[in-house]
């Protein structure tokens, strides 16, 4: 690609048609095919955009304005100056190159490469693009001339390419200036948030060989409830109000799953099921949840300044959050030494807490918090851990994203305490006769039975009517 032809999205294949929504990595892109943000169609299931055609003419045009501003305007000094100043600037050379050469460009194409320089030089370069369209919800930019993104759960390769692999270091260098962090051959790894809430993960050689790499999680601006999951078919109807029961009954619950199944998103709408009266206590790696409601905190962690100082971790968060009066926590990820203070806090009154993790279902869950207590250098007899997992976990909810793309509530299980081989989980709800039909996914959310520890906690904790009530649903 010459260095600023700029297309938006190449032709994607394999996207499939529907008819009911497919879920995006947070559930929530309800994509049809049709025209999305002024720039994507698909058709015949081809993923098709309007690349903006641009002449030879044009791309020369604009690679001589660019050279000539950047002689004049320094990168840095661009990134201080007022948008409407710089783009003032940029309208001064590129009407003077115009003149100057009597260049055959129409008034749209002036717009257009006054658009790409801006985006150039201050923004993210051809990324731009690609975080403006609503349906995408992941980028990852493996080099400088392969760049993909995820649409409707699918990973698809895209035409967007930058100039070089300078290019791609001088926009990592970019956001990482952007959120005050530094990306270099001494510091070759940065994970933080960008302006509008999404996340983006860099690293860089040496330690990555093909050049630098960038992934960009989007933030979802919609806010999925309960039950939209439900119309999109990522749960029952039965599940739903087995969790709004949950929720009344203030069981603590883990949300499990792998990259990019959705368990954010989960614990997003699960939150939304909490009383309104409650004082909640949100603490995130990087701030993704959208709590939607009246009293809460939020709290992000954060990482060391470029002189290694000032980390503050999930785990330091935790132990603070403790002492700021919260009914319920919610903590965006457990990961490792973080899960102690975490058990403590559901096992000392704040009930109704809710998490995340990664696990491929319920049991690999309960076996990843053993694990991140001992790798926490806790020194508990085992029979100890695991005590003290199962008097803080009531519930774990898997989400799984399926071969079709579409994410799914596959295994809601109830911890029953200990027994003689340990920790005692019994299902409550399965994703069963799993088959595929022309690429689709299909198979029965079924409902496995209320175990009885289960029921009385439920009762225990007030919520005997939304009990009955449920009872009534499952045997419907």
């Amino acid at each position: 690609m010459s260095k600023f032809g700029r297309k938006e999205i190449s032709e994607l294949v394999d996207t499939p048609t529907q008819k009911a929504p497919i879920l995006s990595s947070n559930f929530s892109d309800k994509g049809n095919g049709e025209k999305q943000g002024g720039h994507s169609s698909q058709e015949n299931n081809h993923y098709k955009t309007k690349v903006v055609n641009q002449s030879q003419n044009v791309i020369t045009f604009k690679e001589k304005v660019f050279d000539r501003i950047i002689k004049h305007i320094d990168l840095v000094a661009a990134a201080k100056m007022p948008s409407s100043e710089l783009r003032h600037e940029i309208e001064h050379y590129v009407l003077e190159y115009s003149e100057e050469h009597q260049a055959q460009v129409s008034r749209k194409e002036l717009q257009d490469i006054i658009n790409d320089i801006m985006d150039d030089m201050v923004g993210l370069g051809p990324l731009e693009i690609l975080l403006k369209d609503p349906s995408i919800s992941d980028i990852l930019i493996n080099s400088y001339n392969l760049v993909f993104v995820e649409r409707f759960g699918k990973l698809f390769k895209t035409d967007i390419a930058f100039r070089d692999e300078k290019h791609v270091l001088q926009i990592a260098q970019r956001i990482a200036s952007q959120v005050g962090r530094r990306i270099d051959e001494l510091s070759p790894m940065v994970d933080a948030r960008l302006q509008d809430g999404s996340r983006v993960n860099i690293i860089i050689p040496p330690v990555s060989l093909g050049g630098a790499s960038i992934s960009i999680r989007k933030f979802q601006q919609q806010n999925i409830k309960l039950n939209d999951l439900v119309q999109y078919n990522s749960l029952s109807l039965k599940m739903a109000e087995f969790l709004k029961m949950a929720a009344e009954a203030r069981l603590n619950v883990i949300i499990s799953g792998g990259t990019g199944a959705g368990k954010t998103t989960l614990l997003n709408a699960l939150s939304g099921l909490i009383d309104p009266s409650e004082r909640v206590i949100s603490i995130e790696d990087s701030a993704e949840l959208k709590l939607s409601l009246p009293h809460v905190v939020r709290l992000e962690s954060r990482p060391s300044n470029m002189e290694g100082a000032g980390l503050v971790a999930i785990s330091d968060l935790l132990r603070n959050a403790l002492r700021m009066r919260p009914d319920r926590l919610v903590i965006g990820e457990c990961r490792g030494a973080e899960a102690f203070d975490m058990l403590q806090a559901m096992n000392t009154g704040h009930n109704g807490s809710m998490s995340t993790l990664h696990a491929n279902n319920t049991r690999e869950a309960l076996h990843r918090i053993e694990n991140m207590l001992l790798m926490a250098g806790h020194d508990f007899p085992n029979q100890v851990v695991k005590s003290y997992i199962a008097d803080a976990v009531d519930l774990i909810v898997h989400v799984a994203r399926m071969k079709d793309g579409v994410r799914r509530v596959t295994q809601i299980s109830s911890v029953e305490g200990l027994d003689e081989n340990g920790i005692n989980i019994q299902d409550i709800f399965l994703f069963n006769n799993v088959t595929e039909e022309r690429g689709k996914i299909k198979g029965d959310f079924e409902f496995q039975g209320l175990p009885k520890i289960l029921r009385e906690k439920i009762e225990n904790h007030g919520a005997g009517n939304a009990l009955n009530n449920f009872l009534k649903l499952a045997s419907s």
